[in-house]
């Protein structure tokens, strides 16, 4: 089989897959979705996997080891403007600004 059918096959796949989890949301009953702890956790979920996305991409390699260099300063950066309340603009081009210095630095 070529690369070719082997992605269209992939991303058949996937579709599929996207649809059946979309159906099992909306298989869900209602009565299930009112409790309050149900919805304290879906409120917490996004939170938490942000979290998540954001130490793999600050400290993951390819070698399963952390690694700790110019993004984990700028992620530092951004946590110090939250800290300050700066708005969302601003800890994003502190973040930005700290990396670019640090990988600038480091070259």
């Amino acid at each position: 089989m070529s690369t070719s059918a082997d992605t269209w096959i992939a991303i058949a796949v996937t579709a599929v897959g996207c649809y059946g989890v979309k159906l099992l949301g909306l298989s869900v009953p209602a009565r299930l979705l009112e409790r309050p702890l149900v919805k304290r956790l879906a409120g917490l979920v996004p939170l938490a996997l942000l979290a998540a996305l954001t130490a793999l991409q600050t400290f993951g390699a390819a070698d399963l080891r952390p690694v700790v260099d110019a993004r984990a300063a700028g992620l530092a950066a951004a946590a110090v403007a939250l800290l300050l309340r700066a708005p969302f603009l601003v800890v994003v081009a502190a973040a930005v600004l700290v990396t670019a210095a640090v990988r600038a630095v480091a070259a």
